[in-house]
């Protein structure tokens, strides 16, 4: 019986961290909506922006390592931005098969102007114990 219990209370939890997920998902995408962005375009943008090598450029198979989406998705993803003119693509220095994927100038001055908004849906959706 404890064991069922304990099972159920994990089961619980679980779902608790998925319905925080998507009500935290839904007002951030809200939020960014009236700056022309949904949150996976947000982490994205993020990542570029925060990335290392000075923020340069990621391969794109290192952007998906860090987003959570299919790779095909963020190919459509990286595609849409790029024609935003938001980022832009280039090959890899050390490998010609690779692409490589950075911010513009437009990228980087949008990412600094929702970053707050950003960053205040996660406080307050996301407050510490």
């Amino acid at each position: 019986m404890a064991a069922k219990q304990a099972e159920q209370a994990l089961v619980e939890r679980w779902r608790d961290v998925l319905a925080l997920h998507a009500r935290t998902q839904c007002e951030i995408d809200r939020a960014l909506h009236r700056h022309g962005l949904c949150g996976s375009d947000f982490e994205v943008l993020d990542v570029l922006a925060q990335g290392g090598r000075g923020g340069c450029s990621y391969r794109v198979q290192e952007i998906s390592e860090r987003v959570h989406l299919t790779q095909s998705a963020l190919s459509r993803l990286i595609a849409r931005l790029e024609r935003d003119g938001l980022l832009e693509r280039g090959t890899c220095a050390e490998d010609r098969r690779g692409v490589r994927v950075s911010l513009t100038r437009k990228g980087r001055a949008l990412h600094g102007e929702v970053l707050p908004v950003h960053r205040a849906v996660l406080a307050r959706m996301l407050p510490e114990h």
